[in-house]
């Protein structure tokens, strides 16, 4: 396995679970709320990691960073979360090094999402380098690379139609709403948690399900009264929550909470009822489902939801994926470009001490020795010596590190032209 020269550390880790693997139960476990990851930045500049890429949203659990192994990263992730490693095992990927990297790529190109084409991901990531820099977790290759996703991910956004309709869970819960739900405009709704995916639901019941008749309730009030300004709607209070429910037809619950808040004990009615969870870990305990009057879905099931707009969507991936190829290689190349880099410079100071010497030489040799001259030639010859050893270790038929240690030892190049970053 290739070493990058470009950390202090060996590999570059990509560590984590997903939808694919791990239900919605487990993915809770390994969830991360603000608090948790802050608590993880302050573990990891503990533990002298490097730099740090944490995110955790409704279908994935994900650390990027550097280190001598792993379990390092397990480690802090088990630690600040309700998971343990052995759960982490049975449901886990590792990705190392340019695996790692072509990991984060088709995350954050939607790629890898529970609903093909779902770009909230890249939100997420733009949000979790912010915070690494704050914690001065983010070193330049992190940095680079990032930007390089986000790239990627515009491009397939605006070259393909990878992403054309609705594609979110939010979008989904609102579509089984519309397919499940018979004169759905004249039904009470309650939107229980207005944080990005409460959001996203609430713009997507007001324009899909023309209801005038939906309430808002979060825990911290201003926050519904935003949403709730922007599109008219009505917000109690969380103390009105039960009352709400019961005068209600369809609840989606959408909140943060790392156990339920919602049981069987809150719904007072007979009435038919209909409960969309879309939280990780799930807010809505099971046991409402032992209220013959309702119907729980939880969000894993909204993601398998196909449709025409998917099977359509599907079609885009071999561009979206040759998009990904061209922006990974300038990655990977501007990568290989940092790992000679120092040793290429290190060889043009050493050619330039030879050059200075010689010109001294030869200026006391030569009465009519032009200076102007044997600099300007000596200058080229030293820059087309440099590029072809540059393009020499940019051959992929030929061992890079072996170059590396042949181009040292001849020129006895100082080892300090290892690069941290």
């Amino acid at each position: 396995m290739q070493k990058y020269n470009i950390s202090r550390s060996s590999y570059f880790y990509a560590i984590g679970l997903s939808y694919k693997k791990a239900d919605a139960e487990i993915r809770g476990r390994f969830s991360l709320d603000d608090d948790a990851k802050i608590a993880l930045m302050n573990q990891a500049k503990a533990n002298d990691i490097e730099s740090l890429i944490v995110t955790s949203t409704c279908n994935r659990t994900e650390i990027y960073g550097f280190a001598q192994h792993p379990f390092q990263l397990i480690q802090l992730l088990c630690d600040n979360t309700r998971g343990t490693v052995d759960e982490f095992q049975k449901v886990a990927y590792v990705y190392k090094n340019k695996e790692a990297i072509a990991h984060m790529f088709r995350v954050g190109s939607g790629l890898d999402s529970q609903i093909l084409g779902d770009f909230e991901i890249i939100s997420q990531l733009k949000k979790s380098a912010k915070l690494s820099r704050k914690f001065g977790l983010f070193n330049h290759f992190s940095e680079r690379l990032v930007n390089a996703v986000i790239q990627a991910s515009k491009r397939i956004k605006t070259e393909t139609n990878i992403s054309s309709g609705a594609t979110s869970v939010s979008f989904a819960s609102v579509q089984y709403i519309l397919n499940t739900i018979e004169n759905v405009s004249n039904k009470n709704i309650l939107l229980f948690g207005t944080g990005k995916i409460g959001r996203n639901t609430c713009e997507n019941l007001v324009k899909h399900t023309k209801n005038e008749q939906i309430t808002l309730i979060n825990r911290t009030k201003d926050k519904a009264e935003k949403i709730a300004g922007k599109f008219n709607l009505v917000v109690k209070d969380y103390a009105n929550l039960q009352e709400e429910i019961n005068s209600s037809g369809i609840l989606i619950v959408a909140t943060g909470a790392q156990r339920p808040t919602i049981d069987k004990h809150l719904i007072n009615t007979n009435k038919p009822l209909l409960i969309l969870d879309l939280s990780i870990p799930k807010n809505v305990d099971e046991n409402v489902t032992e209220l013959e009057n309702v119907s729980l879905v939880h969000l894993d099931h909204l993601s398998k939801l196909t449709d025409q707009t998917l099977e359509e969507r599907k079609k885009h991936i071999p561009l979206a994926e040759s998009i990904i190829e061209e922006v990974n290689t300038e990655f990977n190349d501007w990568l290989e470009t940092r790992k000679f880099a120092p040793t290429i410079k290190a060889l043009k100071h050493k050619l330039n001490d030879f050059k200075v010497a010689e010109l001294d030489t030869q200026r006391k040799k030569l009465s009519d020795f032009n200076e102007k001259q044997a600099e300007i030639i000596s200058n080229n010859i030293i820059q087309k010596i440099t590029n072809h050893f540059a393009h020499h270790l940019k051959d992929d038929s030929i061992s890079t590190d072996e170059s590396l240690d042949l181009i040292k030892k001849v020129f006895q190049l100082e080892e300090s032209t290892k690069t941290n970053v």
